[in-house]
């Protein structure tokens, strides 16, 4: 069992290592840090599924950390949320697979009533209809699934968790957020806490 399990970790670190570093990233953020910090938008993120469970965490983590950001599920935006997006936010999709229907409808939506909107796509695959029509592509490497079946969204997962810190950390500095900036933002618990100076 422990090397069952250490061979799991091994090829999840060996994903993160392959991860192509470019000037795709720096890209990225400077978009956000244009049409969030200059022109006032937020960041929308989507995506379905266990995508769409990373687009959550990485929506909420950068709303604590100074760039608003909301997440928009797909489907429910064929259903009225589609209003939460407005002229001059910027739109985060995740699909691994880079042809998820509800994110490619989303993209045809959405640029019914911005069509100058940026997005940015986090994806497998460059092939994929995400890619061809994102304005920056994140690329995950297409790292196979630690899966036994192959299936199951795992490996793929880890990589779009560490790309989503990526972007979060590169924002943070470069719109110089600060711990008592997030101590504003984050008043309970511990974390609020260690902000302020109150625990170590």
């Amino acid at each position: 069992m422990k090397d069952v399990i250490q061979e799991i970790i091994n090829q999840e670190v060996k994903a993160l290592q392959n991860l192509v570093i470019n000037e795709n990233f720096e890209q990225a953020v400077s978009l956000i840090e244009t049409q969030v910090h200059q022109k006032g938008g937020k960041v929308v993120i989507s995506g379905m599924g266990k995508a769409g469970q990373i687009g959550v965490n990485i929506a909420t983590t950068l709303a604590s950390t100074g760039t608003p950001a909301v997440f928009l599920h797909p489907s429910e935006s064929q259903h009225g949320d589609l209003g939460i997006v407005q002229k001059n936010d910027i739109l985060l999709l995740i699909s691994n697979s880079g042809k998820t229907r509800e994110i490619v409808e989303l993209e045809t939506l959405v640029k019914r009533l911005f069509p100058e909107i940026k997005i940015i796509g986090l994806t497998g695959n460059l092939e994929g209809d995400l890619a061809q029509f994102s304005d920056v592509t994140l690329y995950t490497g297409a790292p196979k699934e630690v899966c036994p079946l192959g299936l199951a969204p795992t490996t793929s997962t880890t990589a779009m968790t560490v790309i989503g810190d990526i972007i979060i950390v590169l924002l943070m500095k470069k719109i110089g957020f600060t711990k008592e900036q997030y101590a504003l933002r984050h008043h309970s618990g511990y974390l609020g806490s260690k902000a302020r100076n109150e625990v170590s």
